[in-house]
C-alpha cells in the first residue's frame, strides 16, 4: 500500500507501479492448466469494465506459469498477483483462497475456478454489487466435451456466445442467457465455489475458508456458506447477470471423497462454530 488510501502500489519484477484502488479483487483457483488460465485471462482483458485486480492463487509452484506472468503480465489491462505454494503437497486449495483474502486490495472480494471464462459483462455486473452486504452467488454454464475442446484448441472466445452454445454439446444452457434487468427466475440457489462475491469483512469475521477440508469435491464452498449464512449474511442472486462458462473435464475426485467431506462438514455443523478454526487464523 501507498500513502494515499485510494492508490495502491503493484509489483512487476524489480519494478513498481502506483494504480488506482480496485472495485474487486477477482481470485482465479488454479492448478496445473495453464492453457485455461490462458483464455480466462484473455477474457478479462476483454471485460466491459475494466477496475479491479486479478489474483492467480494457484495451488502449486510452476515454472511455466511465472514464466508467461513474467512474460506477459504488462500485455492486460489488469495488474495480477501471483500466489503460490513452496511445492505441491496436494490439494490445498482453501490455504491458498486464504492468503489470497490477505493479499486482496479491494473490499469487494469475486473467487471463479481456473476452468472458468467469465462472460464479458462479469466484471460489471459485480462491480455494480461492490457495496452490497450479501453473499453473490453465481452459476457456471457447462460447455460440452466438444466446444471446450475447439475453444482451448483454437484459443479463442469466439464461440461463447448464446447462439453457439445452445447448438452445442453444452448444459445448463439457461445460465448462458445474459438478463441483468430482468429476472428469469426468483430462486435463489447454493453457492458454487467458481462463481461468488462477498465483501472482504465478511470472510474475515468467520476466519476465512477451513483448511481442514484437503481433497476436492465439497468444502470449500458449503461450508464457507454455511458459516456465512450463521453470521447473518444474506445471498443475492447473480444468476444471468454474472456468467461464466465451466470448460468440460473429467471429475477428478470419487463419490468416496464427497462422502468423506460431508462427514467433515456434519461434524462442524455440530460445533455451530462461526469462526472455523483452521482458517486464517489458527484458533484454539
Amino acid at each position: 500500500m501507498c500513502g494515499d488510501q485510494n492508490k495502491v502500489i503493484f509489483r512487476y519484477q524489480n519494478c513498481a507501479y502506483i494504480c488506482n484502488m480496485p472495485s474487486i479483487s477477482i481470485v482465479i483457483s488454479y492448478y496445473k492448466a495453464l492453457g485455461d488460465l490462458k483464455l480466462i485471462l484473455k477474457a478479462l482483458n476483454q471485460q466491459s469494465k475494466s477496475d479491479f485486480e486479478v489474483i492467480i492463487s494457484e495451488d502449486d509452484t510452476s515454472q511455466n506459469t511465472k514464466k508467461f506472468l513474467n512474460n506477459n503480465q504488462l500485455k492486460y489491462n489488469f495488474p495480477i498477483l501471483h500466489n503460490y505454494q513452496s511445492e505441491d503437497l496436494g490439494f490445498r486449495k482453501n490455504m491458498m483462497l486464504n492468503r489470497a483474502i490477505l493479499s486482496a486490495n479491494a473490499e469487494m472480494l469475486v473467487f471463479i475456478d481456473g476452468d472458468c471464462i467469465p462472460h464479458k459483462h462479469f466484471v460489471k455486473e459485480y462491480i455494480k454489487e461492490k457495496e452490497s452486504d450479501s453473499i453473490l452467488v453465481g452459476r457456471r454454464v457447462m460447455l460440452g466435451p466438444k466446444i471446450s475442446a475447439n475453444i482451448q484448441a483454437t484459443e479463442s472466445l469466439k464461440t461463447l456466445n448464446i447462439f453457439s452454445i445452445l447448438t452445442s454439446d453444452s448444459t445448463k444452457i439457461k445460465d448462458a442467457i445474459y438478463s441483468p434487468y430482468l429476472p428469469l427466475t426468483t430462486k435463489i440457489r447454493g453457492l458454487v465455489g467458481c462463481n461468488w462475491g462477498i465483501n472482504k469483512n465478511h470472510l474475515l469475521a468467520i476466519n476465512g475458508y477451513d483448511e481442514d477440508y484437503v481433497t476436492a469435491g465439497v468444502g470449500e464452498d458449503n461450508d464457507v456458506e454455511w458459516r456465512l449464512e450463521l453470521n447473518g449474511v444474506t445471498k443475492k442472486s447473480m444468476k444471468n447477470k454474472a456468467i461464466v462458462y465451466h470448460l468440460h473435464h473429467e471429475r477428478s475426485y470419487t463419490k468416496d471423497v464427497i462422502f468423506a467431506n460431508m462427514d467433515i462438514w456434519k461434524a462442524k455443523q455440530k460445533t455451530n462454530y462461526i469462526q472455523c478454526i483452521s482458517g486464517i487464523e489458527k484458533l484454539d
